[in-house]
C-alpha cells in the first residue's frame, strides 16, 4: 500500500522509517549505544540484576511492580532510562539490556533484522486507544486530518486496521510520529493535532483534558477482548544462561498482575509519577483498561497476523514464524505454581 506520512520535527530530529530502520537495524546488529545507560550499585553475587529497557503505558505496571515490590525472587531489575521510545526497543536490539517489556511489533521488527531474542510471556492487554478532536466522531471524518502515533508500535497497527475497516488507509490522513508519550499527548491537548492513538493512562488524560475529545476505538470493536499489546521479550543468550532467573522474574509478574487486579489503587499509587507522567486520578481511571495479562498464549496468531501489517508498512520483508515465542518457560512457571496461576482473573487457560 502506497503511503505518504507527514512528519515532525522532533527533539532535535525527524523521525522517518528510514531513520527507524536503520536504527533498528544497527541495534540488532549490536553496535554499542552506551551513553544511554546508567550505572547502578554492584548486588550481592546471589542476586541476579537484569538490565532491562520498558515502555510508559499501563501495559508495563507488573513489570514496575517486580521492580517497586521485590516481588522476583533473588531477580533485580536495572532500569535504563532512554530519550525517545524508539530507543526502548533499539538498546534490546543492541543487546545492551536483557529483558524489555516493549509492543509486540517493535519486537517483530528486532527480529527481522537479525537479534537474537524470544518473547517468553505477555505483560499488558488492550489499551490501545484512537482519540480524536470533538466532532470527529468516524473514520471518514479523519480523511485529510492529522494523526499521532509511533512508528512500529501497537499504536501504529489499531489506526492502520481502523482505517482498512472502513476502507480507508494511511494515504487518507496525515500521520505524524512522535518521539515520546507526554509529547504525543501534549501535542493533542494542545490541539496540534486532529487525532492520536496513544496508550493508557495517556489516552484518558488527553479525553479527560480535551474539552469534546472522541473515543474513537479502544481496540476491542476492531481485535475483540484482550488483544495484546506489550509482552516480555528476553536476549537469547539469558535464556540460555539464566532460564531460573528468567522464570522468578515471569513468576514475579503473575504476583505483579494478582497484586493489580485485587487493588489496583495501591499498585497505581506504587507506580503513578515515577513511570506514569499522568495524575493519580488518571491512571487510577485507566488502570482496568490495560490489564495485566501475563499468560498470552492465545495471542500468539493475533500478534503473527499484525506481521502482516508491519510487511505491507515495509517494516519487514518477511513475515516471522512461531519461532519467535519460546513459552517454555511460561508453561513451567504455570505447572510449578497453580496456586498462583489459579488465582489470576486474565489467562489463556
Amino acid at each position: 500500500m502506497s503511503t505518504k506520512r507527514v512528519l515532525p520535527r522532533l527533539n532535535g530530529f525527524d523521525i522517518n522509517r528510514r531513520h527507524f530502520l536503520k536504527h533498528s537495524a544497527l541495534a540488532a546488529g549490536g553496535l554499542a549505544l552506551g551513553k544511554y545507560l546508567i550505572s547502578t550499585p554492584a548486588l550481592a553475587a546471589d542476586i541476579t540484576t537484569f538490565k532491562a529497557t520498558h515502555g510508559t503505558g499501563l501495559c508495563n505496571c507488573p513489570f514496575f511492580l517486580v521492580k517497586e515490590r521485590g516481588l522476583a525472587k533473588n531477580v533485580a531489575l536495572d532500569f535504563v532510562t532512554t530519550p525517545t521510545n524508539a530507543d526502548i526497543a533499539a538498546l534490546f536490539g543492541a543487546g545492551l539490556v536483557d529483558v524489555t517489556v516493549v509492543p509486540y511489533t517493535n519486537f517483530i521488527t528486532l527480529f527481522a533484522q537479525g537479534a537474537p531474542i524470544k518473547i517468553v510471556a505477555g505483560s499488558g492487554v488492550q489499551g490501545c486507544v484512537i482519540v480524536s478532536q470533538q466532532g470527529i466522531d468516524s473514520a471518514e471524518k479523519l480523511r485529510g486530518k492529522t494523526l499521532g502515533t509511533f512508528q512500529a508500535d501497537t499504536l501504529e497497527m489499531l489506526p492502520y486496521d481502523y482505517l482498512k475497516k472502513a476502507g480507508m488507509g494511511f494515504a487518507d490522513v496525515k500521520v505524524r510520529y512522535f518521539g515520546t508519550s507526554p509529547e504525543l499527548a501534549q501535542a493533542f491537548i494542545n490541539g496540534n493535532i486532529d487525532a492520536m492513538c496513544h496508550i493508557e493512562p495517556y489516552a484518558t488524560q488527553a479525553l479527560q483534558a480535551r474539552p469534546g475529545a472522541v473515543r474513537l476505538s479502544d481496540g476491542v470493536d476492531i481485535y475483540g477482548k484482550n488483544y495484546s499489546d506489550c509482552v516480555l521479550a528476553v536476549r537469547s543468550s539469558v535464556l540460555a544462561e539464566n532460564r531460573e532467573a528468567v522464570k522468578a522474574l515471569i513468576k514475579g509478574m503473575m504476583i505483579g498482575q494478582h497484586q493489580e487486579e485485587t487493588d489496583r489503587a495501591s499498585a497505581v499509587k506504587d507506580t503513578v509519577g515515577k513511570y506514569f507522567k499522568t495524575s493519580y486520578e488518571a491512571t487510577l481511571d485507566a488502570a482496568a483498561k490495560q490489564p495485566a495479562m501475563i499468560d498470552q498464549r492465545q495471542n500468539q496468531d493475533f500478534i503473527l497476523q499484525r506481521a502482516n501489517n508491519l510487511k505491507e508498512l515495509r517494516y519487514i520483508q518477511k513475515v516471522p514464524g512461531t519461532d519467535i515465542f519460546d513459552w517454555s518457560l511460561l508453561n513451567e512457571v504455570i505447572k510449578e505454581n497453580p496456586d498462583l496461576y489459579g488465582s489470576l482473573e486474565l489467562k489463556s487457560a
